[in-house]
């Protein structure tokens, strides 16, 4: 497909502790897949998705980057020009819900764009053993004025609407992503990339309303 041939490209980053499954959903949503013994991600990863939202077809950069201390110097180049944000933490493990305040805080002090799209993903819904609730998660979400979802990799359960409603809302957030450039790894190069607006561009009016701080998409897995 051409660059002419969708609306733009969104620059989505995976952001939590080591463990959540933030790879194996990433694995699920572009290719369909799981693997019970995923290995963890080694510095970093990226994949490509297009996806369509209000008959707009949409090109995602999504990057997904270990969670793990050593690979913190990765952390200014991992978050400039970021559009969307996933933070996600494991719903059976506490202190993966408790450490997204950390991360919360080092996507606003990296991240240049002031008005990144942000979404709570509580991930591994199918295990018995939860430790984190919903209202919970959804607190958090509130308080952070982020959209909120539950999901489980193993299952499917949430995955796509997760990453379509990110979407969705960044697209109604004029100026976040209609002078969009970055740096995009392909075949271990990095290469630029910037989608000029012309005739094709989306215009927003007010038909599309403002979403709550949260969505409401996880109610459909519960």
């Amino acid at each position: 497909m051409d660059q002419e041939d969708y609306l733009t490209i969104l620059k989505i980053l995976m952001i939590g502790e080591s463990n959540v499954g933030k790879s194996s959903i990433l694995l699920r949503f572009t290719e369909d897949e799981f693997y019970e013994n995923m290995q963890s991600t080694v510095g970093m990863d990226y994949k490509t998705k297009q996806v369509t939202i209000d008959d707009n077809v949409v090109k995602l950069a999504i990057w997904d980057t270990a969670g793990q201390e050593r690979f913190r110097t990765l952390t200014p180049s991992y978050y400039r020009d970021g559009q969307g944000a996933i933070l996600m933490y494991d719903v059976t493990d506490r202190n993966t819900f408790v450490k997204l305040e950390t991360w919360l805080n080092e996507l606003n002090t990296y991240c240049n764009k002031t008005d990144i799209i942000k979404m709570v993903v509580g991930n591994k819904i199918d295990l018995s053993n939860r430790q984190v609730s919903t209202e919970e998660g959804l607190q958090f979400a509130r308080r952070h004025q982020t959209l909120y979802i539950e999901s489980s990799a193993k299952t499917a359960d949430g995955v796509k609407c997760c990453f379509e409603e990110l979407v969705q809302k960044i697209i109604q957030t004029p100026g976040l992503w209609d002078t969009y450039s970055t740096r995009l790894y392909d075949n271990g190069t990095i290469g630029g990339a910037r989608h000029r607006m012309g005739k094709r561009g989306m215009q927003l009016s007010n038909d599309h309303p403002q979403q709550d701080a949260y969505s409401n998409c996880y109610c459909s897995l519960l």
